[in-house]
């Protein structure tokens, strides 16, 4: 355990649920994979995508060569976050959500933390405006969060235009670091009252917030957290997973 996990006060599961719930929130904004649920869900989705034959050899080899290049710090989390979702031009929106409702119910649903979907459903019951904030496609997203009750108008997520049934390569969005404040702002939510995040991508919109809550947070958000005083709370599936593995 490094120094600064001994300084920063960890919630166990009954603290954060009282911390959360009596701080009078009226907006709630969660990151989704390492926070909502473990692992990285887009790139999951991408490489199970590409084993099903949804894209093209070419587009397959071409994009496993730049997320190479990602891992090597040559391509930023924002241009990999983009062609990830851009590999899917050409083809219709329908089958890509058809694809993630798959993926989702056979890779994310048992993954979700017991702990953040009891949280969340207390949150719907006191009339919290819920939303989504996440890097990943939208498609995964849309799916991954229905049951948590945030509907699809609050999901901002990584996303291309869609014109007339088809996935087109045009970028509407891609939410990752100042990415996701700068997403909030633009939705009208410049101050929300509650974000829930995991990684250092998350450490923006986590400023923006009135309660900041670093959940599962990798090394880096840990030690930003240790630094402006904050707490965090690690769910108990999560515990002994290298936090700096989980998603965006």
């Amino acid at each position: 355990m490094t120094p600064t996990q001994i300084e920063i006060p960890k919630w166990t599961a009954g603290e954060f649920e009282r911390l959360v719930l009596g701080s009078e929130i009226k907006v709630a904004v969660f990151d989704c994979d390492g926070t909502l649920w473990g692992g990285d869900s887009g790139y999951g989705f991408m490489v199970w995508s590409l084993e099903q034959g949804l894209v093209s050899r070419s587009t397959s080899d071409w994009i496993d060569t730049r997320h190479r290049a990602y891992r090597s710090g040559k391509v930023s989390e924002e241009e990999i976050c983009g062609e990830m979702v851009q590999i899917y031009a050409g083809l219709r929106d329908q089958e890509l959500q058809a694809a993630a409702s798959q993926y989702v119910k056979k890779f994310v649903l048992g993954n979700i933390f017991a702990e953040m979907a009891a949280l969340v459903a207390s949150l719907r019951k006191q009339g919290v405006e819920l939303w989504a904030v996440s890097s990943t496609n939208r498609w995964v997203i849309a799916e991954g969060v229905r049951d948590f009750g945030i509907p699809e108008k609050n999901i901002l997520a990584a996303e291309v235009r869609v014109a007339d049934g088809l996935i087109t390569s045009e970028i509407v969005d891609v939410p990752t670091g100042a990415g996701k404040a700068v997403a909030l702002k633009r939705a009208g939510l410049p101050n929300p009252d509650a974000v829930f995040g995991n990684s250092v991508h998350d450490l923006a919109m986590l400023d923006l917030a009135r309660h900041p809550f670093p959940v599962n947070p990798s090394p880096a958000l840990l030690d930003a957290a240790a630094k402006r005083g904050w707490g965090y709370f690690r769910p108990q599936a999560a515990e002994g997973i290298q936090a700096g593995v989980a998603g965006e």
